[in-house]
């Protein structure tokens, strides 16, 4: 009878209560508060485990999160400016200041990093993707140091981590050292086949290395091959010691991955003086303590860190360590140790001090309260010595005096350590780290810190000490709004709010209720002592009509209040909800063809849920269609009842023959599809319902067709996603699904002219000009094969240029190009049919990496021999031609082909022989490959491969037996099909350039 009289609270109520609702604050999702440990976590994005493992154990380095704190706005710019075109703005360690002073002082249970990782440059796909921790830690470490060059923390990184190891070899002829030096921010240390860190550094650092007999060493003084010692020490130890162990193995054998899973013990202290090279030091320089252990938990393939840290600053509340969180052994040492002794240990050593004191008056006077003592005025010539025996005659109390000091120390030295596991912090015992020595879950990087650091005592449980102002008020402001929303919201919860509904307001027509919009809804009354519930409603009326239209009243035309669930548009409901509920009155004769017609259109179909659980696909079943007349009461619903309500456009997940839904809330998204086809004079919008498993060519074909569009774009557009600052992103292959596209819920799509890239097709944008912030971008799709200079010149095509000099940028878009990936920049203005555009990286000093490449427009109209190449290069470079050690890589093997010129075969006449040239085998060169360069006078290494060159090999391997194989299925033989793993992602961090 009612109507949606009571419509306007329904998106506020709470439906867990059939009888007393809440009123609840529907705009705001309010963090919950720190728990009692007092310390804040870390949201898991989707697969960034690692990161929040990495980000607590930085926050928990006090001497690294106040060196980074020490770097002010006037250095590292503001975050208001990172949209200023002209300014340079150091957006990451910015956002880690940030999200460091969040973790510390914002009142909330576990922080975001979506504005770190955004200032990653990552998406999606790296924040859903998991990656290994080391890896970050070295990558994350590079990214500051770029970051923070020219500003006064741009030796941040070196100070508290970089080290040094000495590799000798002696001659046993001559006594001559021959020795190289490497520099390291993390040991990696063996697992395999070793019982112990100790036992690892041992090998590492102790153990000599024997030439002899058939493996000789060539000595260089002596010049002829000699028996030698090889062997290595650490000459500079760090503040903090990275210690990462080698748990990932791979088995030639089967040519696959594992972990490493056998008991590995590290030491809580450590000396490392046996392993050090000098050792005259005190030996306290060569103490460490451990901090922190990132644990890992699962295989090669996937699995999940967390991390136990010493709370060294005592910031967190270690002591509401419940007994809930205690094993059955625990639980009962813990109990002996209360019935042993019922009082505290202070206590009870405070009670011997104050007997001893009271048996000594003639030297002690205490005051009344017995909280303080001072000397006798006649008591200088008392000795003062160790109570005599006759103040301890009870050997309890001796007893007591000697377990209470030995609790005492014990409370005192026992270090404060946490479990943080994303979101999740709790406080541990020390003794719980021995459980990740060995198995599934077992710890994976251990870091430690120099015994000698000492914290200053105004630190100690001080989350502000060394936070700047800025972010102070910045924190104590959000902590305000806070405070208030949670106020907002407990007084919403608490108060009773009821609501008068006068019958003049309203009219009767469709068999209920109706308010007039134009009329107030209530009028202000106070009510006391009446018994009501909160949220109650009162309704006033004559008993007869309302608004001059008379009402049935009476069991036959009892209102029903109804659960109506629908699909979740775009943006609608609670983050990650799928489905919207909400309540709706009808009278109980009303039949189910006029609720369709109210709830969605005279096509739409209900379904009843015939069970207790709403959150299963089988208990939902179509209302079918000779039963749409019949009325609510009729077909059993009652109030609380709830349906189902599904537009025309929900209907594909119905079996409406069988009755039964096929797909249900967690297996459906929403889809977003905007027309930017420019066939209409205004944009058009739809939403598309698609299952996880729903193709990409048919979203398409749907939203065409809800959009009323020209049936020849059926044949001539794609799907394109749209990101959050509104741009094209490249297109969606045609045969992806939802899943593989990596589509969230509630995506937007534009639908745009043109088809999307093949398999063998890439998708380029790029921009020409000399602005590039007014310069247009534009796109091509070229053939996988392409070369640079083809693009180029399909580029200028596109943009109507010809011989003009021209400024171009390119890039491509999650994909490579041929052999390689276009970034950068290239000038264009001397490029002719006679050069080749090759991509040079000069290699880091002392690392297996390669500095921002650079496109190298090389003449070869004279020659394309390695000399010329090497003399090209080294003029580029400004590097003597016999310094430098060129490679030409292959991506596809992962390998480097040193190009040497020694090599080579020079006739005494002008020209070359053919042979020689670079353009044939073994070298091929074309456009676009990579070269890379050894400086020699920096970098004695040899070795061209990178990290990454090492895990494309194992991946290869891996790939190559796990690569699926079949044979006709001709009756006698079945298809044979092998499980294989997704290759791992390359991981790196976008950095801008600051010197």
């Amino acid at each position: 009878m009612f109507g949606d009289l009571f419509d306007e609270d329904f998106s506020v109520l709470s439906h867990n209560q059939c009888g007393k609702t809440k009123l609840k604050l529907k705009d705001t999702e309010l963090p919950f508060p720190r728990e009692n440990t007092n310390l804040s976590g870390i949201k898991n994005q989707g697969g960034t485990c690692y990161l929040n493992s990495l980000l607590q154990t930085l926050l928990f380095t006090p001497e690294f999160r106040e060196a980074l704190f020490s770097i002010g706005p006037e250095e590292l710019g503001s975050l208001d400016d990172t949209h200023k075109p002209e300014s340079k703005v150091r957006i990451i360690p910015l956002q880690l200041q940030r999200l460091f002073a969040q973790l510390l002082l914002l009142d909330q249970n576990a922080a975001s990093t979506t504005d770190l990782t955004d200032s990653f440059g990552w998406n999606s796909n790296e924040e859903m993707r998991q990656h290994d921790v080391q890896e970050l830690n070295r990558i994350l470490f590079s990214a500051l140091e770029t970051s923070l060059v020219g500003t006064s923390g741009h030796n941040l990184i070196n100070q508290l981590y970089h080290g040094t190891v000495v590799n000798q070899i002696v001659c046993k002829e001559c006594k001559n050292v021959s020795e190289r030096q490497e520099d390291f921010l993390d040991l990696t240390v063996a697992v395999k086949d070793v019982p112990s860190l100790e036992e690892a550094l041992w090998n590492m650092y102790v153990e000599e290395e024997h030439f002899e007999t058939d493996n000789l060493y060539r000595c260089g003084a002596c010049n002829k091959l000699v028996e030698a010692t090889k062997s290595a020490k650490l000459r500079k130890l760090p503040p903090f010691l990275t210690v990462s162990l080698l748990r990932f193995n791979f088995n030639f054998e089967k040519c696959e991955r594992y972990k490493e899973t056998s008991c590995y013990t590290f030491p809580v202290q450590i000396n490392l003086k046996p392993f050090c090279e000098q050792t005259q030091l005190d030996d306290m320089e060569y103490m460490y303590e451990l901090f922190s252990v990132i644990i890992h938990k699962g295989g090669c393939y996937g699995g999940h860190y967390h991390v136990y840290i010493r709370d060294i600053d005592e910031l967190g509340n270690w002591q509401v360590l419940e007994e809930g969180s205690l094993n059955d052994e625990e639980k009962e040492l813990k109990q002996n140790e209360n019935d042993k002794n019922k009082e505290n240990p202070l206590t009870i050593l405070k009670n011997i001090l104050l007997e001893y004191l009271q048996n000594n008056s003639q030297a002690f006077l205490l005051n009344s309260d017995e909280s303080k003592v001072r000397l006798n005025d006649q008591s200088h010539y008392l000795h003062f010595g160790p109570p005599s025996q006759s103040h301890l005659q009870n050997e309890d109390m001796k007893m007591s005096l000697e377990e209470a000091s030995t609790d005492l120390n014990k409370c005192s030295s026992e270090s404060h350590w946490f479990d943080l596991n994303d979101s999740k912090v709790q406080p541990i015992r020390e003794r719980e780290i021995e459980k990740q020595f060995q198995g599934n879950e077992s710890a994976y990087m251990l870091f430690y810190r120099k015994s000698q650091m000492m914290r200053p005592s105004e630190a100690r449980g001080n989350p502000r000490y060394r936070v700047p102002s800025h972010l102070l008020n910045e924190m104590d402001a959000a902590n305000i709004k806070l405070q208030k929303k949670r106020t907002e919201c407990d007084l919403a919860d608490n108060t009773i709010d009821l609501h008068l509904h006068i019958c003049s307001h309203y009219k009767f027509y469709n068999g209920a209720l109706h308010p007039l919009r134009s009329q107030k809804e209530g009028e202000d009354a106070t009510l006391y002592n009446t018994g009501l519930f909160d949220g109650a409603d009162i309704f006033v009326w004559n008993g007869k009509e309302v608004d001059g239209v008379e009402i049935q009243t009476g069991s036959d035309h009892e209102p029903v209040l109804i659960n109506v669930l629908r699909l979740a548009a775009h943006n609608e409901g609670r983050k990650g909800q799928q489905f919207v509920e909400y309540q709706h009155v009808f009278s109980c004769s009303s039949s189910l063809r006029m609720i369709c017609e109210t709830l969605t259109s005279s096509k739409g179909i209900i379904l009843k849920s015939h069970s207790g659980s709403e959150r299963e696909a089988e208990n939902w079943k179509v209302i079918p269609e000779e039963d749409m007349e019949k009325s609510l009461r009729t077909v059993g619903l009652t109030d609380g009842s709830s349906i189902l309500v599904l537009d025309i456009h929900d209907q594909s997940m119905v079996n409406v023959a069988g009755g039964n839904l096929t797909a249900f809330t967690h297996d459906i998204s929403w889809l977003q599809v905007k027309n930017f086809c420019k066939l209409e004079a205004e944009e058009m919008q739809v939403k598309i319902t698609a299952t996880i498993e729903t193709v990409m060519s048919d979203i398409r074909i749907k939203a065409i067709e809800e959009m009323q569009l020209d049936k020849e774009l059926v044949n001539n557009s794609c799907l394109r996603p749209i990101s959050k600052n509104g741009k094209l992103l490249c297109p969606v292959p045609e045969d992806y699904t939802v899943k593989e596209a990596e589509l969230k819920m509630g995506s937007l799509l534009g639908l745009c002219s043109g088809k999307a890239p093949t398999a063998t097709q890439l998708f380029l944008y790029f921009i020409v000009g000399h602005d590039l912030q007014s310069s247009p971008e534009k796109e091509i799709v070229v053939e996988e094969t392409a070369t640079v200079k083809e693009c180029l010149n399909l580029m200028l095509k596109k943009s109507g240029l010809t011989d003009s000099p021209t400024f171009l940028q390119s890039e491509v878009d999650l994909r490579y190009m041929g052999d390689i990936e276009i970034s950068g920049e290239a000038y264009l203005e001397d490029l002719k049919m006679q050069d080749l555009l090759l991509r040079v990286l000069m290699s880091i000093p002392g690392e297996r990496d390669y500095y921002h490449p650079v496109e190298l427009i090389w003449d070869i109209s004279r020659e394309c021999t390695a000399s010329a190449l090497r003399e090209r290069i080294a003029a580029y470079y400004s590097l003597p031609v016999e310094k430098i050690e060129i490679a030409k890589y292959s991506p596809g093997k992962f390998e480097w082909i040193p190009i040497s010129s020694w090599t080579q075969q020079v006739s005494k006449k002008k020209k070359k022989k053919k042979s020689d040239s670079l353009q044939l085998s073994p070298y091929n060169l074309k456009d676009g490959d990579i070269i890379g360069v050894k400086n020699l006078l920096v970098d004695d290494s040899k070795d061209f491969s990178t990290i990454k060159d090492d895990i494309g090999k194992q991946m290869q391997k891996q790939l190559t037996v796990e690569k699926p194989s079949s044979v006709q299925n001709d009756g006698f033989h079945e298809k044979k099909m092998t499980k294989h793993h997704k290759p791992e992602a390359v991981l790196s961090i976008s950095v801008g350039v600051f010197s």
